[in-house]
């Protein structure tokens, strides 16, 4: 018995991880979570958003200019 239990182990321990790695490596799986949360975090150029970022920037810029010319700011 004591064989065939440590061959069921080693099997167990093997198999395992080896089974999750050809899992998480399928195309269909890569594409449907790994590709698909990358847009939702990075989503695709556009010229509002661009637009809307440079005017983000700009207020900021003019906000912080601002503050540093007030008098009695080190």
């Amino acid at each position: 018995m004591g064989v065939k239990l440590e061959i069921f182990r080693m099997l167990l321990y093997l198999s395992f991880p080896v089974t999750v790695f050809w899992v998480s490596n399928q195309a269909a799986y890569f594409e449907e979570h790994v590709v698909r949360r990358k847009r939702e975090i990075f989503p695709p150029d556009d010229a509002d958003r661009r637009r809307r970022m440079q005017e983000l920037k700009r207020r900021l810029r003019e906000a912080h200019e601002e503050k540093r010319l007030r008098p009695g700011h080190d």
